[in-house]
């Protein structure tokens, strides 16, 4: 009885492995994704170059473009593209953001952005201490895969006590989605 029974118990082992992994000429198995709010952006445009057109003391202008993608969450999911001057003008005694040299100086910006976006509506004062608005987006809002396109058309008052020469400023954009 004890040789059968260890006969037994060892071809029980031996079958064990073999019931962990059926084969067969076909199987499956299930996919799972996670797909999360995502936004990300392109400044298209490296050096925006402000230029006065026309007559005398005109506002320098000039065009900022860039493209975007988001997805935000279904329901309750919002987003926003912000800039914010992160270096002002130098060198010195020129256009600034952050002190400017007469009453009523300014860069300013107005905004377009394609759908889904919803662009600023008016024009709006750079600030070197907070971010300003360029675009929102709300619930369920996605961009082509391609991205989709918006702009910053700036205009910069033309003081006639700004000295002479080259100034730059650094704007950074930022883009978020919940």
């Amino acid at each position: 009885m004890k040789r059968q029974y260890i006969i037994a118990l060892a071809a029980a082992l031996l079958a064990a492995p073999a019931s962990y992994a059926q084969f067969a000429a076909t199987g499956t198995t299930t996919l799972s994704v996670t797909v999360s709010a995502e936004a990300a952006l392109s400044v298209t445009t490296s050096t925006t170059t402000l230029a006065a057109l026309g007559t005398i003391f005109n506002p320098y202008t000039g065009t900022t473009n860039l493209t975007y993608k988001i997805r935000t969450s279904q329901s309750t999911g919002t987003g926003n593209v912000t800039l914010k001057v992160t270096s002002d003008f130098s060198p010195a005694n020129g256009p600034s953001v952050t002190t400017p040299p007469s009453a009523g100086d300014a860069l300013t910006y107005t905004c377009t952005a394609a759908a889904p976006a919803t662009g600023c509506s008016s024009a709006t004062t750079a600030s070197t201490a907070s971010a300003t608005s360029v675009a929102t987006f709300g619930a369920g809002a996605s961009s082509a895969n391609a991205g989709n396109a918006a702009s910053t058309a700036w205009s910069l008052t033309n003081d006639p006590v700004y000295h002479t020469g080259s100034y730059t400023a650094t704007v950074t954009y930022t883009i978020s989605a919940t």
